[in-house]
């Protein structure tokens, strides 16, 4: 027997490596000191001119949004899914992304979804002005089915360590400005592909009137990076905290971003939840605190700012055709940082 046999092809890993290598380049900023191929990825820290620099790096991966994308064969959008994730991971802490990395495991090599998946990685780099900078694809028979992968992504970002964002400066009365999302982003997609596929028994080409697109291209939304509409911001330092909306929702994430003695009221209408959560939460008969402990109900970044301030942010975050940011809720003197929820 050989290795070939055995599950895993040397030859098409290289073909991969052959096929992303100018992709990869195509992403390249000052910093970038290697090509792809070498050992580990050389990155200039100090073309960056920073005085006093703080390394931000995060781990992610995509969930179970996989799934969906193997059922519709569209493999390009998790590239961006992943690097968007990821940076606004590292952003809401005031650091903008220096490189990214991925890993890639799979059961049997497809050159022709690796590099899918790779296209959509550098094209979201490039859209965030980030190096792609190295990676992993992992061959692994009998670990993964045919047609299966996974991959998670790694990032380094840097602040001015006096330009820091992290919320020790909340205060009540304080503001919350909720930036729209662009969809489920990477997460909730346990819950709702078991209402979709197992409840209601769609197939991801099937049609639903109430989103006016199908089920593959709703729940295939890429990823939202809040990049661009928070980095002018940041130099004018009017942020005092902010939170990305991932797992476990509003609920969960707001508070990570919050100093002891801070509880934030969110008020419950105060915008329009979009039709793919009310589509999903009446069709699963999914109970409210679920939803919003599940899904981010729209609102993909929470931002923490001075009432005097919220005017200026709320006009800067704004960004056509994206849906207008707008106050969501307020911060209030409380114990443990917390999530209460009142009506508009």
């Amino acid at each position: 027997m050989d290795y070939k046999q055995s599950g895993v092809d040397i030859a098409a890993g290289n073909e991969v490596v052959r096929r992303i290598r100018g992709l990869a380049r195509g992403t390249a900023t000052p910093g970038v000191l290697s090509d792809l191929g070498s050992f580990g990825g050389l990155f200039h820290l100090g073309a960056q001119s920073r005085h006093d620099p703080v390394l931000v790096a995060s781990a992610d991966g995509v969930g179970t949004k996989l799934r969906v994308a193997f059922m519709a064969g569209t493999h390009e959008t998790i590239g961006v899914d992943l690097v968007n994730h990821c940076v606004n991971d590292i952003l809401v802490q005031g650091a903008e992304p220096l490189f990214f990395l991925d890993y890639l495991a799979t059961g049997r090599l497809d050159a022709d979804v690796a590099v899918q998946i790779v296209e959509g990685l550098a094209r979201a780099c490039r859209e965030n002005g980030c190096a792609l900078l190295g990676g992993e694809t992992a061959e692994m028979p009998g670990f993964y089915a045919d047609g299966e992968y996974d991959v998670a992504g790694f990032i380094v970002g840097v602040v001015e360590r006096d330009r820091l964002v992290d919320g020790r400066d909340v205060a009540p009365g304080d503001v919350l400005i909720g930036v729209p999302s662009s969809g489920l982003h990477t997460n909730g997609y346990s819950l709702a592909r078991r209402i979709v596929f197992e409840r209601l028994r769609l197939g991801v080409r099937d049609r639903v009137p109430e989103l006016g697109t199908t089920v593959g291209e709703a729940l295939l939304a890429p990823h939202r990076s809040y990049l661009p509409v928070i980095r002018p911001l940041l130099p004018r330092r009017v942020i005092k905290a902010m939170a990305h909306i991932t797992g476990g929702g509003i609920t969960d994430n707001l508070p990570r971003a919050l100093p002891k003695g801070a509880e934030a009221i969110v008020r419950i209408g105060a915008w329009d939840v979009p039709p793919i959560f009310r589509w999903l939460g009446a069709a699963g008969a999914v109970p409210q605190d679920d939803m919003l402990g599940t899904f981010n109900m729209g609102i993909g970044l929470i931002v923490v700012v001075a009432p005097s301030d919220a005017d200026t942010v709320l006009a800067a975050l704004h960004a056509p055709p994206e849906p207008t940011a707008r106050v969501i809720g307020e911060i209030v003197a409380g114990g443990e940082p917390r999530v209460r929820y009142v009506a508009a």
